[in-house]
Order: C-alpha cells, then sequence, then structure tokens
C-alpha cells in the first residue's frame, strides 16, 4: 500500500462507518477520473484477503468505474475482483469493459457464472459479449442460458458486424394500432417482468407486425385512456436490419431521434436501437478515424506489442516509399544545393509548412465527408475554397518568412525564391488535402485511412521541387 493510499485511507475516521457517499468521494475526482489512491486502496484489501472491504469498495463504484478500475489493475487483481461481484454486477461491467480486457476476463468466469450474468443483460448487449468468446466456451455458456435467451443472442450473432442487426436489442414495446391509450398501459402493467429495461416509445403496428407509427411515452402518460393509439402516434424512421452501424448513428444525429424500430427485409419489426447504444458508435468511430489519420488502429491500455507493430508497420513502409520519391527530387538537385548550401537549410521548412497546410484541409475534408458536408454536388466549391485559403496563408507566411531571410541572408532573390515556392506548396496543400479523400471516398476507399500519406507526399514533393526549382532559375 502507497504512503498516500494510506494518507487517504487513515483520512476516514475509523471509529465512524464508511457510507457510500464517502468512498465515492474518495474514489472519483472532480473529472471523474479514478483516484490513484483509491486503486491503492482496493490491491491492498486484495493482498490482505479482506473480502468484506473489497466488496464494499467496489459497491460504492458506478460499473462504468469498477470496469475502469479493471483496466489499472493486473490480470491477478482482476481476478479477485471478480470474485467478490455477483451476477448482476458481473453483466453490468462486462458490457462497459475494453474490449481487450474483457476478452481476458471472460477467459476466466466459469460458462454457467457467465451465462446467468448475461441474462441480466439486454439481448444486444449479451451478443455482444458472446461474440467475444472463444468458439468453445461459446457454445458452453450458450448451452447453459434459457432457450428464449439464447435463441435472441444467436439471432443477433448471425447479423453482420457494425450492422443495425447486430446493435439492436430485440426487446420491443409494440400495440396494435387499434388500442387505446388506458389498454396499453395496462397490458404493459402486467407485462412489466417482460419488458425492456429502458425504452422511449411504444411501437405501434399492423396485423403483420409492421410499424406504422410510434406513441411516445411522454405522450402516453398525458393522454386520456380513452384516446387510440393512432390518434398521437408520430411517424417513425425505419433502421433496415443491414443498415451500417455509421449510418444509422448519422441518422440519428440528423433526426434526433432517441430511439428508432429496426425492420427486416419485409418491413417487421424484429427490434429497436436507443440512444445509448448510438452514443457508443459515435464515439468508436470518432475514435476509429482519429487513429486511422494517423495509420494506426490500436489504442487500448492492454493492446498487444506485436499486433501493435504489425497495425503500423505498414503505413510507415509505405510512408518510406514516398519519402524516398521525394527525396529523389534533392538528389536531381544536388549541383545546386552543393553551389549554395542555404538552399539546404531552407527547403525542409517549405516542405514542413506546406504539410501543416495539408493536414489542415485534410481534417476539415475528411470531417465533412464523414458529416455528409462534402458531395460531387459542392465538391468544385469546397475544394476552390481550401485551394485560396491555401494560397491566401501562403502569401501571408511567404510575406514574413520573405521578410525574416530578407533580413538574415540580405538576399533579396532568396526571400523572393522562398517566397514563391512557399505560395506554390501551400497552394497544391489545400489542392491536395481536398481532392485526395474525395478521390478515394468515389473510390469506395475509407478516407481517414491512407489520405494523410499521400497528402504528405505531395507535399513534401511540390515543397522540395518547387523550391529548388525556382532557385535553379533564379539564384544560380
Amino acid at each position: 500500500m502507497s504512503r498516500d493510499a494510506a494518507d487517504l485511507a487513515e483520512a476516514v475516521d475509523p471509529e465512524t462507518p464508511e457510507t457510500e457517499e464517502d468512498l465515492e468521494d474518495l474514489a472519483l475526482g472532480e473529472d471523474y477520473a479514478l483516484n490513484p489512491e483509491f486503486v491503492d486502496m482496493v490491491v491492498d484489501a486484495a493482498d490482505r484477503g479482506a473480502a468484506e472491504r473489497l466488496r464494499e469498495l467496489l459497491g460504492a463504484l458506478h460499473p462504468a468505474d469498477v470496469a475502469d478500475l479493471m483496466g489499472f489493475l493486473s490480470a491477478e487483481y482482476r481476478e479477485e475482483v471478480l470474485a467478490h461481484l455477483d451476477p448482476e454486477a458481473l453483466a453490468e461491467i462486462l458490457s462497459e469493459l475494453d474490449t481487450e480486457i474483457r476478452e481476458e476476463v471472460l477467459e476466466t468466469v466459469a460458462p454457467a457464472t457467465l451465462a446467468k450474468a448475461l441474462g441480466e443483460l439486454d439481448s444486444d448487449d449479451a451478443a455482444d459479449v458472446v461474440d467475444d468468446l472463444e468458439a468453445d466456451k461459446r457454445a458452453q455458456v450458450l448451452a447453459a442460458m434459457p432457450e428464449v435467451e439464447r435463441a435472441a443472442i444467436e439471432t443477433s450473432l448471425a447479423y453482420g458486424d457494425e450492422t443495425a442487426g447486430r446493435l439492436m436489442q430485440r426487446e420491443v414495446v409494440a400495440a396494435p394500432q387499434f388500442w387505446t391509450v388506458g389498454q396499453a398501459i395496462d397490458h404493459f402493467r402486467r407485462e412489466g417482468d417482460d419488458l425492456p429495461e429502458l425504452f422511449f416509445d411504444i411501437y405501434v403496428v399492423d396485423p403483420t407486425y409492421k410499424p406504422v407509427g410510434a406513441a411516445p411515452v411522454s405522450h402516453l402518460l398525458r393522454s386520456r385512456r380513452d384516446v387510440p393509439l393512432a390518434q398521437i402516434m408520430e411517424p417513425v424512421t425505419e433502421i433496415p436490419v443491414g443498415m451500417d452501424q455509421e449510418e444509422v448513428a448519422y441518422i440519428f444525429d440528423k433526426y434526433h431521434l432517441i430511439s428508432a424500430p429496426v425492420v427486416d427485409v419485409a418491413g417487421r419489426l424484429v427490434g429497436q436501437i436507443t440512444v445509448d447504444d448510438i452514443v457508443g458508435v459515435i464515439h468508436e468511430e470518432s475514435e476509429e478515424d482519429i487513429l486511422a489519420l494517423a495509420g494506426v488502429s490500436d489504442a487500448g491500455r492492454n493492446a498487444d506489442i506485436l499486433d501493435m507493430v504489425r497495425s503500423r508497420l505498414p503505413w510507415l513502409l509505405i510512408n518510406t516509399v514516398t519519402a524516398a520519391a521525394s527525396a529523389s527530387v534533392i538528389r536531381a538537385f544536388e549541383g545546386e544545393i552543393a553551389k549554395l548550401v542555404t538552399l539546404a537549410m531552407l527547403m525542409p521548412i517549405v516542405a514542413s509548412l506546406g504539410g501543416s497546410a495539408g493536414t489542415q484541409t485534410l481534417a476539415v475534408a475528411v470531417r465533412a465527408l464523414a458529416n455528409r458536408e462534402l458531395s460531387a454536388y459542392n465538391a468544385v466549391r469546397t475544394v476552390s475554397r481550401e485551394v485560396l485559403v491555401g494560397v491566401l496563408n501562403g502569401l501571408a507566411l511567404a510575406l514574413i518568412t520573405g521578410l525574416a531571410i530578407l533580413f538574415i541572408f540580405h538576399d533579396a532573390r532568396l526571400s523572393i525564391t522562398f517566397g514563391a515556392a512557399l505560395v506554390a506548396n501551400f497552394f497544391m496543400a489545400g489542392l491536395a488535402g481536398a481532392l485526395v479523400p474525395l478521390a478515394l471516398d468515389r473510390m469506395g476507399r475509407d478516407p481517414a485511412v491512407s489520405s494523410a500519406v499521400f497528402v504528405t507526399f505531395t507535399t513534401d514533393f511540390t515543397g522540395f521541387f518547387s523550391f529548388l526549382g525556382l532557385a535553379a532559375l533564379i539564384l544560380l
């Protein structure tokens, strides 16, 4: 136990029982991150075999905070923590864990315990956990589950990864369109144990179980009992079961949805997606795009080193090839560089500034594509705007840096050469930063993954060629 942890433990009067609120205040900082001292307290309780103390500490945390705690613990301490969680708590924590940690945790939990825990989850969360299991253990866990719950999970797993079918929960609240508000409320109260834990809309269906509208719970509670559901229902935005989850997130964001029905190819209601699932998708997709811009696909605390190397090395090799191509320009002008050594000092500045401008444009273009703000309809206007911004920034920097070069080297022609090369490279930075992701998107490739390599190559090549070429014409 660290000294800070000991001091923290002693800060609580041993004569006064700690409340859950006291422990929660000790556990979380103002930014809702776990305090390192609290993690030390958990480790100390585990080391001393103080089971009651460990349960007390864990009980004060929200499941999401326990999942966060697991990320700070070694595998040995994770097993100790798992041993003191009941199935309901284990279920909530499993759905919150990082993928790498969850896979490790699942290996240590007995199939029967895991089957009981999964029964506490909605079908979408349960399917997500089962998908991380090895084939043998998956079969054991599913065999230990009740038939209805097992069938729901197997149906979810039959849909493709990152589709609406995999994202949806099969538990929905539906009612025929001829029911009144009173009939619906009475039925839902009788069947309360079978309702989803969280729902926002009652989907009104026709005799073929196709959704014809949705009655928000808030409208239901404000309406008289004799009012027909058809009178208070609103139009719904149906989500096809095979739709990509990124497209689903876009629809939720565009139409400000809280929930939406999922329909099969025949248009029948098969599930629902709620906004809490979409928040996770938006976070996941944003994280993927940020990492992809850098040519990286790993960021977890427990990411395997060899997997990290394999994910990054290919893009570094491609970057090596493009860098070599850019360097070939320097070789072509080695005679001019030998005559005027100052060129060797200034040419990396042209390339570096152009690369920064290209990255700025690229980030804007990728964001616009992701938000459906950039398409063939406005591509010319967008590209023209980015090129103009690039040229204006280039002119401003050319004036500033040109004056600095004139002051340092007392050579007006060198200042003009540097400034002209800078403007040319900023022109290409704006052009490539906007066109490269557009072209990759039109080819059906993810523009966030490989755009940076091509934009960097363009600005390096243009920067070296324009500066050395103009130097050969003006200075030598």
